[in-house]
């Protein structure tokens, strides 16, 4: 395999491609900016298997869960750090409708294998308020997708595939048989910047509507729980003692790292119906998600360019998502696998 990918960026996206590549013993190099503040960095890397308004089970997570718990482990292992954390998910119900809701969806078939036994009470009424019950959720965590990131970029660096900096179209030279950037031959690059691919000018034709976020970070007085509490908004303790709490869902806005002092509000308003004690807000962190809408994701080669490819579009699910949407991607490169039509670019042009 004579092959060498460009990758460029490495978030989630970028760098669970970059991995996959390395599974295969593919060459490629990793071109990032090395931003402090990214939706990757920011994100708390939850992993649910019940979600959204609905209370349906996450797409395909029978399947997505596997691989990815199976992918981050492996990884744990070989850079002697660990990144994943199995802890179950405690989901407080809104109101009275999602609480009828629910004793219709529990009884369905397809999430009983992510219950847990229900107990009572099911959070401390000391710390936290509970007025329409919930449930406890299994096969469930978080990633650090910081310290991920960062052990990934050392290693990816110390086997001279990492390198800071910025991949512009003006850049690139598009050759029969690749393309070449900084004087470097390559068969193939793959965009994996985020949102920003919608300001592109290959890929301003994808179907956008990314939302920026903001992640608090608080101090409070939580007792004894190490779960992940979720109710209108979560709340994650970390190991340190430190909790993290959001987020905040903005799809209109001009600054990536500047939330609206409305969606703040509206956080905080969130959080104080559900702690029963008092807070404080010690830091924040913001970052746009990267949604295309009606697709879970986007992969696969340009329609006009066949040297440029692109995984995009992981949203809110991109630690799940990440490492089987970049094993369909790397499939297709190097052997030509089909790509499912819901996750095709060139399929939505």
């Amino acid at each position: 395999m004579n092959s060498r990918f460009l990758i460029i960026g490495q978030g989630l996206a970028g760098t669970a491609l970059a991995w996959r590549l390395h599974q295969r013993g593919v060459a490629f190099c990793v071109v990032d900016r090395d931003e402090e503040r990214t939706s990757s960095k920011v994100a708390a890397g939850l992993v649910t298997p019940i979600t959204g308004m609905r209370l349906n089970l996450n797409w395909r997570y029978g399947e997505l869960y596997p691989e990815a718990l199976a992918f981050y482990q492996g990884l744990e292992v070989r850079l002697h750090q660990r990144f994943y954390h199995e802890v179950p998910i405690v989901r407080l119900l809104r109101d009275e409708k999602a609480a009828a809701l629910w004793e219709k969806r529990r009884l369905q078939p397809e999430v009983q294998p992510y219950l847990r036994p229900l107990q009572t009470p099911l959070v401390d009424p000391a710390f936290f308020a509970n007025p329409h019950g919930g449930f406890e959720q299994r096969h469930s965590g978080w990633l650090d997708s910081a310290a991920f990131l960062k052990a990934s970029r050392d290693f990816f660096q110390s086997m001279g595939a990492w390198q800071s900096g910025e991949v512009s179209p003006e850049s690139l030279t598009l050759l029969d048989s690749g393309l070449s950037w900084n004087d470097q031959f390559f068969s193939t690059a793959i965009f994996c910047t985020g949102w920003e691919a919608a300001l592109h000018p290959w890929f301003n034709w994808v179907p956008f509507r990314s939302a920026r976020g903001t992640v608090l970070n608080l101090r409070a007085d939580t007792g004894h729980e190490r779960r992940i509490i979720n109710r209108g908004c979560w709340l994650l303790p970390r190991p340190d003692g430190s909790l993290r709490a959001g987020p905040t869902y903005e799809l209109d806005f001009d600054l990536p790292h500047e939330p609206s002092p409305l969606a703040l509000a509206a956080l905080d308003q969130k959080l104080r119906s559900l702690l029963v004690q008092d807070f404080a807000i010690t830091g924040t962190q913001t970052g746009v998600r990267p949604i295309i809408q009606g697709h879970q994701a986007l992969i696969g080669r340009h329609p006009g360019r066949p040297q440029v490819a692109f995984m995009n579009g992981l949203g809110s699910k991109g630690v799940l998502r990440a490492p089987w949407v970049a094993r369909q991607l790397v499939d297709h490169l190097l052997d030509a696998a089909p790509i499912e039509s819901g996750l095709d670019l060139a399929g939505n042009v």
